[in-house]
């Protein structure tokens, strides 16, 4: 079955944060360290936020194939999060 969504070409991937509508939750998308060039991998790391919606508690983290990290990453889109730029440190 066919993804119903475009994201560009090979190299593109899911990168960064996004923010549940409530605040309460971030997810974190990053590459998977040494990945092979056909087998890119992805890592989501799911956690709680404080008030000032920054991440404080561990939730869960998950590895992904680039093609289901698309596809959480427009699920999440599309049910109203939204990216969010955090800087540890």
């Amino acid at each position: 079955m066919e993804p119903k969504y475009s994201f560009g070409c090979s190299t593109s991937k899911p990168n960064g944060y996004l923010l549940n509508p409530e605040g309460s939750r971030m997810i974190f998308f990053e590459e998977c360290k040494n990945p092979t060039k056909h087998n890119l991998k992805i890592h989501t790391h799911l956690s709680y936020t404080n008030h000032l919606e920054e991440p404080e508690g561990y939730k869960s983290s998950e590895k992904l194939n680039i093609y289901s990290a698309w596809g959480k990453w427009h699920e999440l889109r599309q049910k109203g999060w939204i990216e969010a730029y955090y800087h540890y440190g």
